[in-house]
This record gives C-alpha cells, sequence and structure tokens, in this order.
C-alpha cells in the first residue's frame, strides 16, 4: 500500500465526504481516557474535525490537535467554538513533528494506517521527536483482518515501525473503529442503510524509552 495522498484528506473535508468525522469521539479513545490512560500534556495527532482534542479540552487536559489539512483545522476550530469549548488546534505535518514540544500522551486516531511502511518508520521517529521520555503513544488503526473498507494494515506492520530502539509496544489488541460508510461500501459489505459501522481495528501501546 503506498501512503494516501495528503490532497486527498483536505478535498474530503472541503466536501464534507470525510467517512471518519463522525462527530463524536471513537469510542474506543473514550475508554482509554476513563481507564486513566491518557495524562499529562497530549497531542492529538490527525486530529481532523477535532472530535478527541475537543472532548479532552473539555475534561480539562492540556491538549494540542494537528492536522496537515488546513480545512480539517478550521473545522476542529468551528467545532470547538460551536461546544463551547477553549481547544487548541494547528496545521501540521505528522513526519515532521520535532519543534512542537515534548509531550506525555499521543492520541492517533486512524492516521497511523494511512502511511506506507516506510513513512509508519518515519512516523514513529518524528513521534518520538515529539514526546518526552516515558511518553506513551495509543494508535487506533483499521485491521486487515476482516473485509472494510479505507486502508487497513496488519498487527505486524505496526510492531514492524515500533521496533526501533526507542519504543517498547506494550500491547496491540483487537479493537473497533466507527466510521460513516458511504453507498458503495454498505452495499459491498452489507451494512445497513443508514447510521455508522464500527470496523475491525487494532489498538496499539507504545511507550518511549
Amino acid at each position: 500500500m503506498d501512503t494516501v495522498p495528503q490532497s486527498k484528506f483536505q478535498d474530503a473535508y472541503l466536501r464534507g465526504s470525510a467517512p471518519w468525522v463522525i462527530g463524536e469521539p471513537q469510542p474506543a479513545i473514550v475508554e482509554l481516557e476513563r481507564a486513566g490512560l491518557i495524562g499529562g500534556s497530549v497531542l492529538d495527532v490527525g486530529c481532523g474535525a477535532g472530535e478527541h482534542t475537543i472532548h479532552l479540552a473539555r475534561l480539562g487536559y492540556d491538549v494540542l490537535g494537528v492536522d496537515f489539512a488546513p480545512a480539517a483545522v478550521e473545522q476542529a476550530r468551528e467545532n470547538a467554538l460551536r461546544h463551547g469549548v477553549s481547544a487548541r488546534f494547528a496545521v501540521a505535518d505528522a513526519l515532521r513533528l520535532d519543534g512542537l514540544g515534548g509531550f506525555d500522551t499521543v492520541v492517533d486516531s486512524a492516521l497511523f494506517h494511512v502511511f506506507d511502511a516506510g513513512d509508519q518508520v518515519r512516523y514513529v521517529r518524528s513521534l518520538y521527536a515529539a514526546t518526552r521520555p516515558g511518553a506513551v503513544v495509543h494508535v487506533l488503526a483499521l485491521s486487515d483482518v476482516e473485509p472494510g473498507f479505507g486502508p487497513r494494515i496488519s498487527e505486524a506492520a505496526i510492531r514492524a515501525a515500533f521496533r526501533d530502539p526507542g519504543w517498547v509496544l506494550e500491547h496491540v489488541v483487537p479493537s473497533r473503529y466507527r466510521a460513516i460508510p458511504s453507498d458503495e461500501d454498505r452495499a459491498n459489505l452489507g451494512l445497513p442503510a443508514t447510521g455508522p459501522a464500527d470496523l475491525l481495528a487494532w489498538l496499539a501501546r507504545a511507550r518511549r524509552c
């Protein structure tokens, strides 16, 4: 799989057709916070429309949401304003996160899987540059184990990218990722005509050495 072109994401936000924009945070990310697995300063990388940044800011976290697509960041700021939440957002390239500061927690919801193998390694190194020793990275990525839509990856791909000596991959477990299917995807997968779909995903946790 090749890295998904960055222009595709800008276009999706401009057209209002992004299947990953569901109007609420991913249940898997909500559960991470409830379990006490998010702490300190937080980077929401590939923040999209800002659902997770807004959710965490509302709960009192020091959180920054970043996305490469200017249209995503604009939409995220509008969403925060509409929800009455003071949240910080910035345009940034996930492969060049150095200079953003040292974060204690990184939340990646559906970003890792858009990269090819080479860029996955570059991304992990970029995360290293943006985090403090002991920082935790949570990755929620679509799984290739069952039929679905969008870019999907194997557990082995996650393990390979975090093989760098700067990281300890603590676990990779099955999870679910909620998305809005297109009509074509609904037909191909036999999904209901309306509503979101919960797709098989990987939930990984890595700790920076």
